[in-house]
């Protein structure tokens, strides 16, 4: 064998020594677990790119908003803990009503009622959003606000020409 050739099997089998060692320290593991939602994530934006460059129909703006969406909702419940999900579980009705919208937005053949139903399906995953939110601390939240602006609309009663500007005077 000539030297060149030596020098790529001697990197080959050392690369594969490095490959072997991380592996077995769980840097692969830790990558797999901590990186997963990037094979979500990734294609979806890769759709998005292909469509934007003219490369793909607009058909392809609804798988691409779904898993651009999803792999986004992914990484941060990998981020921050799996029991976010109990109050994010909305956004994966969000995450179909974006790419419905973006294909609706962007196709050639518009149509109306696509458009809608995506705006629905989006209005209720808020809703449902909202909904889910209630259950928390964000009830507090809004009990407190209501008791704020109770006591504004009170306190702002008592000051003269302050009921004219808002009511009219009744």
């Amino acid at each position: 064998m000539s030297s060149k050739n030596d020098m790529k099997l001697g990197v080959f089998i050392a690369a594969a020594g490095i490959v072997i060692l991380f592996g077995k320290l769980g840097v692969f593991g830790f990558l797999g677990h901590a990186l997963w939602p990037l094979v979500i994530l990734v294609p979806g934006l890769f759709l998005q790119v292909l469509f934007f460059t003219r490369r793909a129909s607009a058909s392809v703006l609804i798988p691409a908003g779904i898993l651009t969406v999803y792999g986004l909702l992914f990484g941060l419940c990998n981020t921050w803990g799996w029991d976010l999900m109990r109050h994010l579980w909305p956004i994966l009705l969000l995450g179909i009503a974006v790419g419905l919208y973006e294909y609706s937005l962007y196709s050639s053949a518009r149509t109306r009622g696509l458009t809608t139903t995506a705006v629905i399906l989006g209005l209720l995953s808020i809703v449902l959003f909202i909904f889910t939110l209630l259950g928390t601390g964000a009830l507090y939240l809004l009990g407190a606000v209501l008791v704020a602006a109770g006591l504004w609309l009170m306190l702002g009663r008592g000051r003269p020409g302050g009921r004219k500007k808002w009511n009219g005077g009744w």
